[in-house]
């Protein structure tokens, strides 16, 4: 279970790296290619010898450019994957500190109690996003409609958002592992316990400043 569990952690970090990698090559290689060709057109006018070699070379950028209108699809089609890919890590690493700090403002005592009734909220949220988004992949996928400016190469609507339910079940799974932790005894909260004490030290600090 620990290699398996290794492994997931390894390919969710894997891929968060991959799509801001790729959200960035592709970004880049857009905008490079929308301004460049004007450099080729300007030696091919200042280099009458080379102007045929030039603008050859601009008119192929420019080609290029005018061909890449997917770019701008794909990107948001990689943010998107990005942000639920995403959720299920940020619940990983903690990275949900309000629910953490609604928690831990109640007593030792009661903090247990509201760590399990905050995660059975979660977990039923999550449950219910992955049941209706599912669905509505489902009809996605009879209908067959393509994606925008990526049908070219055979993507559909429903390739993109079918991250939409993975992404709420991979939280679910997340927050139940919280959940059975919490059950078992070896967490108090829901996490990141030092970003929390910090919070709220700051946020005493900032009181005894205001009434001083």
């Amino acid at each position: 279970m620990h290699a398996v569990a290794r492994v997931w952690n390894n390919l969710e970090e894997f891929l968060v790296a991959f799509l801001l990698a790729g959200m960035t090559l592709v970004t880049f290689s857009y905008v490079v290619f929308n301004n460049i060709y004007g450099v080729f057109y300007s030696l091919g006018d200042s280099l009458p010898f080379a102007n045929d070699a030039m603008f050859a070379i601009g008119d192929s950028i420019l080609y290029v450019a005018q061909e890449m209108t997917w770019s701008v699809a794909l990107t948001k089609a990689m943010f998107g994957w990005l942000i639920f890919v995403g959720l299920a890590w940020g619940v990983r690493i903690g990275a949900h500190i309000g629910v953490d700090l609604l928690v831990r403002q109640f007593s030792p005592a009661n903090q247990r109690l509201m760590a399990i009734l905050a995660l059975l909220i979660c977990l039923g949220y999550c449950a219910l996003m992955t049941y209706s988004s599912e669905q509505w992949v489902a009809v996605l996928y009879s209908v067959g409609t393509g994606a925008e400016d990526l049908d070219r190469f055979g993507v559909r609507q429903w390739h993109i958002v079918m991250i939409v339910p993975i992404g709420f079940a991979l939280m679910f799974v997340r927050f139940l592992e919280i959940f059975i932790r919490v059950l078992q005894g070896k967490q108090q909260g829901l996490g990141l316990h030092s970003e929390v004490d910090d919070a709220v030290k700051l946020a005493e600090n900032d009181k005894a400043e205001t009434r001083a």
